[in-house]
């Protein structure tokens, strides 16, 4: 079936959701959410899902909350107390975005500042500007690269992604990249499936298979920062 039969006219000022799966960062959530809160896209709302981190990382995002609170940019908290794991908190993120704020994009990353947060307005921008309707960050295109790993991390990837590519699609090669921006029509038809880090295979294999429009950005993967 086709991806999207009638795309949704996207406003000129969509809102923007970023959906932050937390256990365990309360060093690297507070510059993070700042870092993306900055990135100059208006309005927009960071969604952090903690998984009641023994660290206080949700204390953390509590005051940032407060801060933000009665900007254009806001930061929101879900504490999950009887849940856990990184594909839930995430999909949990996205229903919230969708059907309580009404997101017209829905973003994702890692929470460690790997994945710089001054790159999501490059996603969200091929998503409003060049008709895509998901978009991942890639280090396998020209002008991405990963310097947070090792040479036997980064063989592997390599391999897992070029196995990938001859199984799915050519058209994208970074099937593990977990940075992701997609329209709020897409993540309604495509639910995230698996534990940990094959979600994100799944999710852009399916996606090719029902004609979507998919895009990769190039991005610079950086050692965590705590």
């Amino acid at each position: 079936p086709a991806c999207l039969r009638e795309k949704t006219v996207m406003s000129t000022n969509p809102l923007v959701c970023t959906v932050l799966p937390t256990y365990n960062e309360r060093d690297n959530i507070g510059p993070l959410i700042d870092g993306i809160l900055n990135s100059a896209i208006t309005p927009h709302l960071v969604l952090v899902v903690d998984d009641n981190s023994p660290d206080g990382t949700w204390q953390i995002v509590e005051a940032a909350v407060a801060r933000y609170q009665g900007e254009t940019a806001k930061v929101a908290l879900i504490r999950r107390t009887n849940e856990k794991g990184l594909t839930s908190a995430i999909q949990r993120g996205i229903d919230e975005a969708i059907q309580t704020y009404h997101a017209d994009i829905v973003t994702w990353m890692d929470c460690d500042l790997s994945m710089p947060p001054q790159d999501i307005p490059k996603l969200v921008r091929a998503i409003t500007e060049q008709q895509a309707d998901l978009v991942a960050g890639s280090r396998w295109i020209p002008g991405g690269a990963d310097v947070a790993h090792g040479l036997m991390a980064r063989t592997l990837s390599w391999i897992i992604n070029h196995f990938a590519m001859l199984l799915i699609s050519r058209q994208v090669h970074d099937y593990t990249s977990g940075f992701i921006a997609a329209r709020a029509e897409v993540l309604r038809q495509l639910r995230l499936r698996g534990d940990y880090g094959e979600y994100c295979i799944d999710l852009l294999g399916r996606a090719l298979r029902r004609g979507c429009v998919v895009r990769e950005v190039p991005y610079r993967c950086v050692p965590r920062n705590a």
